[in-house]
């Protein structure tokens, strides 16, 4: 694996930051920092703290700071979608912005959001799990900006039934309309499905902490009635969603595949270069599991 070390930091090293609350489990710059460094570019990326009522002041600063790019994680990639000068279709399509690039235009620097994580999930779904979406039958857990993005991106590949769970039942229920009106074709609803289905995701940060519950009522839903489960969370590398999936017989992945291909795209809209995935890839999996 190619060791990665900080590049020496100078006036004309390039910035870029995630942010998010919690932020400490993020491997997303052990990622991006390898990448750089195997393209031999003078950039550095960093992991901010920063509180939902902090991201704006956080998005103007760096403005400010001419700082290259931002990848977002929970609980931003909603919030972040009125603070955007423009919005490529990707976060026009998803509603949530996970990516922004700040860049030079006409002597101002115009901030512009995008999506990376739909087409990462379904990338994902397909290489880790086998999963062909297309007439599948989902049960999605979670209605903030990951679930949503995962909803809709589902919808579009033609799932044939989808159900969604989440806290805050009102949430659902907004996605599950907004889906009845974008995809008609798509069976939706907002509870535990009754029959056998071909997968679990879990879109919400329970299971980040070792103290967390897990997402899935097993009660409602018992999980040998699932064909796989995909946890997006990515460390701890099996959360108690997938330890218990595993016990079931379930086939199981984690986050670290959509983390990768998220990021990858992110990294060709900040850079214009083509990402080293195979690099990228290398450093996440020597970042969570060590080797």
């Amino acid at each position: 694996m190619l060791k990665c070390r900080l590049p020496d930091i100078n006036a004309t090293t390039r910035l870029c930051a995630v942010l998010g609350s919690p932020i400490a489990h993020s491997a997303s710059p052990a990622m991006q920092n390898a990448a750089f460094q195997a393209l031999g570019l003078n950039w550095c990326y960093v992991a901010f703290e920063v509180e939902p009522k902090n991201l704006r002041a956080a998005i103007e600063g760096a403005r400010a700071l001419n700082i290259a790019g931002f990848n977002l994680t929970v609980p931003h990639k909603l919030l972040a979608v009125d603070m955007m000068d423009t919005l490529d279709e990707s976060a026009k399509m998803f509603g949530a912005v996970n990516t922004i690039k700040f860049e030079r235009k006409n002597g101002m620097i115009q901030i512009a959001g995008f999506n990376t994580d739909a087409d990462a999930i379904s990338v994902s779904l397909r290489d880790d799990l086998g999963m062909k979406l297309r007439g599948a039958k989902v049960l999605l857990l979670g209605a903030g900006g990951a679930g949503r993005t995962a909803a809709l991106k589902l919808a579009s590949e033609k799932v044939a039934e989808l159900y969604l769970v989440n806290r805050t039942v009102s949430k659902a229920e907004e996605i599950a309309n907004e889906i009845k009106e974008r995809f008609p074709s798509v069976t939706v609803a907002t509870k535990y499905p009754e029959g056998k289905i071909d997968l679990v995701l879990n879109a919400t940060s329970l299971g980040l902490k070792p103290s967390d519950p897990s997402p899935l009522d097993e009660k409602q839903f018992p999980l040998d009635r699932a064909r796989a489960v995909y946890d997006m969370i990515y460390r701890p590398p099996r959360t108690r969603l997938l330890a218990s999936a595993k016990k079931a017989g379930c086939k199981t992945a984690n986050g670290l595949g959509m983390l990768l291909h998220q990021g990858a795209k992110a990294f060709k809209i900040w850079t214009g270069r083509n990402p080293p995935v195979k690099v990228m890839r290398s450093a996440l999996e020597h970042n969570i599991y060590g080797h």
